[in-house]
């Protein structure tokens, strides 16, 4: 038989898949066929920012024709890149990396291995195993009808609820993101009963605080609830009835910038005469980077409205994280996690405090972060990020997949998506694995039906999507799309999140379409129908809560896996290719959701199934 000389999956050549706690031994091991005549073998390894190091190994064992060689090495926390080399009769060779875990003897150098090492942490969301988070964007959920104080006039409140979002920018009362159709926490709590039915038990609020926005990332006072949405009070009675329901909530912290129309900046002086903006000695003065004038100061990504913070200010650290600070109030009020905005642009000493002080208000709370790179190995304003590491984010956003799921019911090409979950059970802590929140569209992105009836995402300025609508052929297209999808999202490592009205068949470009408010009475009951008993699936089998994967097949749009714990093991099958596909359903398996069958089974074009064990 023919070997790799490495693997970094397969345990002939590790005993251990993925990444390493602290303290735990690498122990590689390389199988070199007698024929290279080889006389020593080396491991090159290096650290950030350290030197490249080299250890031989020894050969301690045969296997066939070949002779095998390891090594056990203690590594501290850290990123580290790794390859072999060896001398021999005939010269010097490398072992590099082929694909994602193989490798191949090459005379040069190549690419290189991957091994993250973490430090565990003692306090994780275990709530959330096996769970499905939904994210509301709360304004265009549900209007509870119940009267509201203290609006701004400047304000635009929409009378007709699933009118098209405003979307000029034009300075005009009509302009993007001024417009309010009065979804509200109230609403919210109405429907839970409905929420629920989806198998939940988190919800991701898109932010909530008073801001002059209808999105709300321009923070205007983090200490209240804005007056569209409701008050404190109802803030606390939508946690408790939450939780009535094994419901978590989970607030949006936007914590790199806030609205130069805020209560710290004040630049319209909606606030009085003080903020940074106009009083050198306002307390929120040093939170800001200003230049020579006023006018001169460093906002985010240029957006003069949206003004950048100095997230290493010990004011504003103590403000955010310290002891009755933004973290701790909200969270003894209810908040059972924070979703990061833009945690790329938030420094270590932010994270660091800010994970120290939520552990200590609520040790299970959940710290996601929204990173749309490999977060194990992202590099951010020259620093190397340690997110997974240990002591700041439990989980983050997984674009990863996210990315290839849709090229994959695009395109067919099982072998990228296959690729892309195994470099990230490589590379992430299996804790943050298990906790990944695996969504298919958010307030960030196109609705995920809409971009599923396209090959693209081009859809044209703002005023060619407010006119576009989709085909029945194209909405038929979309669903069976969605579904193949769906299946993924919700049985791959990680937590699936739904984005509201996702699950009724809601459609719409870019901002703000993909913001339209929820279709109540005008739902897709299909779809409905689908997600919940996608949820039950999902649910009802342990496999899924935290089971390791391994892929069984990848065969052009076919994508078949495992999913296994000591107790339960799931098979999942997808088909997006434009022709049937064999698949052979493993022995003693029984299907459970999708086409029924057992052994050797046909899925037609975007068929799937879940068998369990």
């Amino acid at each position: 038989m023919n070997y790799y000389p490495y693997n970094s999956r397969d345990k002939i050549y590790r005993d251990n898949f993925g990444a390493m706690a602290c303290g735990e031994s690498f122990a590689p091991r390389l199988l070199l066929h007698n024929d290279a005549r080889v006389q020593k073998v080396f491991l090159l390894i290096e650290k950030d920012a350290e030197d490249l190091m080299e250890y031989e190994m020894q050969r301690c064992d045969e296997k066939e024709d070949y002779c095998i060689y390891e090594i056990s090495l203690p590594l501290d926390t850290g990123i580290y890149w790794y390859y072999f080399r060896y001398e021999s009769d005939y010269g010097t060779f490398f072992v590099v990396r082929e694909n994602v875990t193989r490798g191949i003897v090459s005379r040069e150098k190549g690419k290189v291995w991957q091994q993250t090492v973490y430090t565990p942490q003692e306090n994780t969301p275990d709530w959330l195993l096996g769970g499905i988070i939904y994210q509301i964007f709360p304004d265009r959920f549900y209007n509870s009808g119940a009267k509201r104080q203290n609006i701004p006039q400047d304000r635009v409140l929409r009378k007709t609820w699933g009118e098209t979002p405003y979307f000029e920018q034009n300075g005009t009362e009509r302009q993007l993101g001024n417009d309010y159709f009065g979804g509200d926490l109230k609403g919210i709590t109405e429907k839970l009963d409905y929420i629920k039915s989806l198998g939940v038990n988190c919800i991701y609020l898109n932010p909530i605080f008073e801001a002059h926005s209808n999105h709300r990332y321009n923070t205007a006072d983090y200490f209240k609830i804005d007056p569209v949405l409701g008050n404190e009070d109802d803030f606390k009675a939508l946690c408790k009835a939450a939780k009535k329901r094994g419901i978590h909530i989970i607030l949006d912290g936007v914590f790199s910038h806030t609205g130069d129309d805020s209560i710290y900046f004040n630049k319209y002086r909606r606030y009085g005469n003080g903020g940074a903006y106009n009083d050198s000695s306002s307390p929120y003065y040093r939170w800001y980077k200003f230049g020579k004038t006023r006018d001169d100061y460093k906002s985010w990504w240029g957006i003069k409205t949206l003004p950048e913070v100095n997230e290493e200010n010990e004011d504003y650290i103590n403000f955010i994280c310290g002891k009755d600070g933004v973290i701790e109030h909200w969270t003894k009020l209810g908040a059972d996690g924070w979703r990061l905005d833009v945690a790329d642009e938030l420094p270590d000493v932010f994270l660091d405090r800010l994970n120290k002080t939520l552990k200590a208000a609520k040790k299970n709370a959940y710290i996601l972060g929204e990173v749309w790179e490999n977060a194990t190995n992202k590099v951010s304003y020259g620093v190397r990020r340690r997110y997974l590491l240990g002591d700041q984010l439990d989980s983050v956003m997984n674009y990863p997949f996210a990315d290839k799921i849709i090229e994959y019911v695009r395109s067919g090409d099982a072998a990228t998506l296959c690729d892309t979950v195994v470099e990230i059970c490589d590379q992430y802590p299996k804790c943050a694995i298990d906790l990944l929140m695996n969504h298919l569209g958010t307030h960030d992105t196109a609705r995920i039906l809409t971009r599923l009836a396209k090959n693209d995402d081009n859809f044209g300025d703002r005023k060619a999507q407010s006119e576009m609508k989709l085909s029945t052929d194209e909405i038929s297209l979309a669903k069976k799309r969605l579904q193949a999808a769906a299946v993924l999202q919700f049985t791959l490592p990680g937590i699936p999140a739904v984005f509201y009205g996702d699950e009724a068949g809601l459609s719409g470009g870019a901002d703000p379409f993909c913001r339209g408010c929820y279709p109540w009475g005008n739902e897709d009951r299909e779809l409905l129908s689908f997600y919940r008993e996608l949820g039950k699936i999902r649910l009802s089998a342990r496999a899924f809560k935290n089971g390791n994967f391994t892929d069984e097949k990848t065969d052009g749009g076919l994508f078949s896996f495992c999913r296994r714990t000591e107790e339960s093991e799931a098979f999942v099958a997808v088909n997006t290719e434009n022709r049937n596909k064999s698949i052979l359903i493993p022995a003693g398996f029984k299907t459970v959701f999708g086409k029924k069958g057992e052994g050797k089974t046909n899925l037609e074009p975007y068929e799937y199934l879940i068998a369990v064990k």
